[in-house]
């Protein structure tokens, strides 16, 4: 065989393989999404067939028996609070860590590592925020996602800003800027693309997060999109298709967000890693 006929067919196995292991993606979600159509009787079937007749009233039924629109404006604020809290500080941080050289630089890098391997203290972090008299609040859960997150975002941007040349930064103190106009007037332009990544990241991993709402949320008036979801199987878990209406619309936000940033976060972390 020739090496270019063992090149195609090695492709072409691989072409196979990849359209194979999709199915595996593919096959789940068209159950959803077709699901969320169905009768109870249909759903419970769970193939990837269209249904017989669209049963449009599952949504209108979600949306005012799960009370989603007051979960989604939960999600919304949870999620916008956690990307100003958490990206704004990597990014402050970042740049700091990444252009002093120093022991405590070094020891805050070995900190910060150490925060992206070690699991969340839940009765440490619930007594802490008892104390403080914060359980049950937006506030509470946006810090705890924020410092859950917060390690791996400022290394991204570490690892980003690293492969800034020093000259600009020799350039803007020579012409009499400060650190904070040096950040903002010549670095924070050149971050766009790691911006990008780390707030899409940040975005899904806030609004898909279970565990920390449901353990420092003590209201169901507070609950966001993915306790929906448990809370609607609990209630509801005979009639799959409510089940799969709530999931499509919990995922549905956070899906058009990642498919339209798509992009750029395959250029933000292409950048990082060769700047790096």
């Amino acid at each position: 065989m020739k090496p270019k006929d063992k090149e195609r067919l090695i492709n072409l196995i691989v072409e196979i393989v990849v359209i194979a292991c999709s199915f595996l993606i593919i096959i789940p979600l068209l159950v959803m999404i077709f699901g969320s159509f169905k009768t109870s009787a249909e759903a419970l079937k769970f193939n990837a067939l269209p249904p017989t007749t669209w049963e449009f009233a599952n949504y209108s039924f979600v949306i005012v028996t799960g009370k989603i629109l007051l979960s989604m404006m939960n999600s919304i604020i949870v999620t916008l609070g956690v990307l100003i809290a958490c990206v704004g500080s990597a990014a402050l941080g970042g740049f700091i860590l990444a252009r002093v050289e120093s022991k405590w630089s070094r020891f805050l890098q070995s900190f910060f590592l150490a925060g992206m391997v070690a699991p969340l203290q839940i009765i440490t972090t619930f007594a802490m925020l008892k104390m403080l008299n914060l359980i049950g609040t937006h506030f509470a859960v946006i810090m705890v996602m924020a410092a859950v997150q917060l390690p791996w975002a400022i290394f991204m941007f570490i690892n980003f800003i690293k492969g800034i040349p020093r000259e600009l930064d020799e350039a803007a103190f020579i012409d009499g800027a400060s650190t904070l106009r040096l950040f903002v007037s010549v670095i924070l332009p050149t971050l766009k693309p790691i911006f990008a990544t780390t707030t899409v990241m940040t975005a899904m991993f806030a609004w898909n997060e279970f565990m920390i709402p449901i353990y420092f949320f003590n209201n169901s008036k507070n609950w966001t999109m993915p306790l929906t979801v448990y809370n609607f199987f609990g209630q509801y878990f005979s009639n799959w298709n409510y089940v799969f209406a709530d999931l499509v619309l919990t995922a549905l936000p956070i899906t058009i967000l990642y498919l339209f940033s798509q992009k750029f976060i395959v250029a933000g972390l292409t950048a990082g890693s060769v700047k790096g």
